[in-house]
């Protein structure tokens, strides 16, 4: 088999020597495990942070160890009945062309019902990290205004659409022109912001005022960086922001908004009375066939749209990743393997 490994821990932006492929004999499944043959992985901006050994809510990749990745394909071998030799299923094979693990840590896919990368986008993590943090979090309302960073992507763009749907003013924030008119025109986004155009928090906020006449209710963070300093000004009163990423600054980049004082901060929690809350779709995995219950349907429905980039070949893993970091996607990054 195939994978790719972290070769070395980068020191800010990800390079080609962070990652080296290899070739290893393809492992047997223990007691209670599948070996499955991927078709598709994702990548994923968390990704970034597992190169880094630093704590987190989650273990770092060691050096030398196969790049983390959520990851689909077909049953070679099974030694638990939840599985048969060619059924599909998702897990965290990571960057391999075949995985092994547990059973119970995988889940079934009807690739029948919607193409099998799906389960890694719109009905899979991004897809649920969206839509928990709305269900959960925002007290979404009609007539409400919220503002969705990187807007064309996974999340932002479900974030967007479950918005619309229950009826707020939806104002995206992606990098690009071209991505501007897909949150509009693909997602149904009232307005679309290009945050390459407005490199300050000053400028972001002046463009977002424009586009949020009525202040900000609801602010979903994927970004950080200049969109969040834009955006904190302008939050109404009980405003809610729920923190899902912060991609600007994974790689250690400073900008007017990471050297903002706390106090000037925590002051604007204060006098808007908002309420912030940390998002980690781990903590909600038990509400994910609800969510497959309530979105799946309009997934094939086209109520809910998604768009995917697909790169072809693993070996194509790390420059499609590392593009991705920059902003080089326009949908959902998914790599075609099989």
């Amino acid at each position: 088999m195939k994978r790719i490994v972290l070769a070395k821990r980068p020191e800010g932006p990800p390079s080609d020597e962070n990652f080296r492929l290899e070739e290893v004999d393809l492992p047997e499944p223990g007691e209670g495990e599948i070996l499955v043959k991927v078709s598709h992985m994702s990548l994923d901006p968390y990704m970034r942070g597992r190169m880094d050994d630093v704590k987190s809510y989650a273990a770092p990749v060691p050096v030398g160890g196969t790049m983390e990745a959520g990851a689909v394909g077909t049953v070679l071998k099974s030694n638990d009945p939840k599985f048969a030799e060619g059924d599909t299923a998702f897990g965290m094979f990571g960057w391999a062309d075949h995985g092994i693990t547990k059973a119970k840590m995988c889940r079934k896919v009807d690739p029948d019902a919607a193409p099998v990368s799906t389960s890694l986008g719109v009905l899979g993590m991004p897809g649920f990290t969206a839509w928990a943090g709305m269900t959960a979090y925002s007290d979404m309302k009609p007539g409400e205004t919220l503002v969705v960073g990187a807007a064309t992507g996974p999340v932002g763009s479900m974030v967007g659409q479950l918005a619309k749907q229950a009826g707020c003013r939806v104002v995206g924030v992606a990098g690009g022109s071209d991505k501007c008119k897909m949150a509009v025109e693909t997602f149904g986004f009232d307005a679309c912001i290009d945050h390459r155009a407005h490199g300050s928090a000053a400028e972001m906020r002046e463009a977002l005022a424009a586009e949020c006449p009525d202040g900000i209710d609801i602010y979903f963070e994927n970004v950080g960086g200049p969109t969040l300093g834009g955006v904190l000004p302008l939050m109404n009163l009980n405003g809610r922001i729920i923190i899902c990423g912060m991609i600007a600054w994974y790689s250690g980049a400073q900008d007017d908004t990471a050297a903002m004082p706390l106090q000037r901060f925590w002051r604007m929690m204060l006098v808007n009375r908002l309420q912030v809350f940390g998002l980690l779709q781990t903590d909600h995995v038990a509400r994910f066939g609800e969510f497959l219950k309530e979105v799946a349907p309009k997934v094939a429905s086209g109520e809910i749209k998604y768009v995917e980039d697909v790169a072809e070949g693993l070996e194509n893993a790390p420059s499609a990743f590392m593009s991705m970091l920059k902003g080089g996607n326009r949908g959902k990054q998914v790599v075609k393997i099989g």
